[in-house]
């Protein structure tokens, strides 16, 4: 059954939408970024700001943004951190573009690398290792239970990528596997920023737990507005297992299929 106009999310009407003061571009079947995600990156913000001094081989931090969609988080970090640098990657064609016309919009485009990249693939991290190790990695990955993507809104349903929502069956696909690949990314003591489930800060610390290997630990949780446990941050801890020295920009890795 057709769906009347009136019911595509207006951010996909009006084709832009504002995310942390930033006009961005929106077009299907990019995910929206929603007002949570602005949560997550003053989190990061604050911890880059007022925490241990985090500083790459240029001055300032080199952050990995893992299913980048519309490039709100990554754009967002370049315009609070005049001196970072994002290497930000998504599976999705459509994301890529619309992430690149952004950053383009918004004059970033010299501080950031767009890279098509999925994290479910054996060996894909290889790919990122010539851009050196990172300082951070974010992430608003898919982290809707298989079960409840019925429940979620029918105009999200009819119009957004569920590929950006569905987490599998307890939401933790993408999850594990981004913790999976972040130890070889990761400098020593680098931290991985998470938007999940208000069930995942349990399963998570559940997870890492049965992963010692990955040396990795939960050190916090942040709630939302609504007062839902929202957001983690996790360190890692430990020697680096895969990366070079920071070796920005270096060469441009090779496109990854699929």
């Amino acid at each position: 059954m057709s769906l009347e106009p009136k019911q595509m999310p207006v951010q996909y009407i009006l084709g832009e939408w504002d995310f942390q003061g930033l006009s961005l571009k929106m077009a299907p079947p990019v995910f929206i970024p929603r007002p949570e995600t602005e949560e997550l990156v003053e989190w990061v913000l604050e911890e880059v700001t007022q925490g241990p001094c985090v500083v790459g081989a240029q001055g300032g931090p080199l952050i990995l943004e893992v299913g980048c969609g519309s490039g709100a988080i990554s754009l967002s970090l370049l315009s609070k951190l005049p001196q970072s640098r994002v290497i930000a990657v998504d599976k999705g064609e459509a994301a890529i573009c619309l992430a690149h016309e952004n950053a383009q919009r918004l004059r970033l485009q010299d501080r950031i690398r767009i890279i098509p990249f999925d994290v479910t693939l054996e060996g894909s991290w290889a790919h990122l290792l010539p851009w050196g190790p990172v300082d951070l990695v974010v992430s608003n990955p898919p982290y809707v239970f298989h079960r409840d993507m019925e429940k979620l809104a029918p105009e999200i349903l009819s119009y957004e990528d569920p590929l950006a929502l569905d987490g599998g069956e307890e939401g933790m696909d993408i999850i594990t596997h981004i913790l999976a690949l972040a130890p070889r990314l990761l400098k020593d003591s680098g931290s991985i920023f998470l938007e999940v489930d208000s069930r995942h800060p349990e399963l998570v610390g559940s997870w890492l737990q049965s992963q010692p290997d990955l040396s990795l630990n939960l050190v916090a949780v942040r709630r939302d507005f609504c007062g839902r446990p929202r957001f983690l941050h996790i360190r890692r801890c430990g020697p680096q297992h895969g990366c070079p020295v920071d070796a920005w920009p270096g060469p441009q890795p090779a496109r990854v299929p699929g």
